[in-house]
């Protein structure tokens, strides 16, 4: 055997070893599974669930159909085990929740003002033409 030959089967195993290396280091260093959002999803479901009982239903119903179908789409990729989909859907279910519940707290508080302002508007009348007697 030459000694040029020996050089390129030298090279040849020192680039197999290097080429094996970086399969090996590149399956080692993927990243971890992510685990299931669990605690995720429960908080999620309780906005929803949250949102519904504050009225969202009257006050905010596309805010809160927004977040019925993104907490059934989070569900759906749980069941696949698609847990970073999973996750994002149940975080934007919450957010869209949340929303959904404030709007109903606020349409509340508006329907609430609206009620006492006719009801003074009434009362003045009455006094009104209580006084004018």
């Amino acid at each position: 055997m030459k000694k040029n030959d020996c050089f390129k089967s030298y090279q040849l195993r020192t680039l197999g070893v290097a080429i094996a290396t970086a399969i090996f280091m590149t399956g080692c260093a993927s990243t971890p599974t992510t685990p299931a959002p669990v605690e995720q999803m429960a908080v999620s479901r309780a906005a929803v669930n949250t949102a519904s009982s504050a009225g969202a239903s009257e006050f905010a119903p596309i805010q809160l159909k927004s977040a019925i179908d993104k907490m059934d789409t989070a569900e759906r990729a749980m069941g696949a085990k698609n847990y970073g989909l999973a996750r994002q859907m149940a975080e934007q279910a919450q957010v869209d929740a949340q929303l959904a519940a404030a709007a109903a707290r606020a349409g509340k508080a508006q329907k609430a003002s609206d009620a006492l302002r006719e009801s003074n508007r009434v009362l003045r009348n009455e006094l009104d033409r209580n006084t004018g007697q």
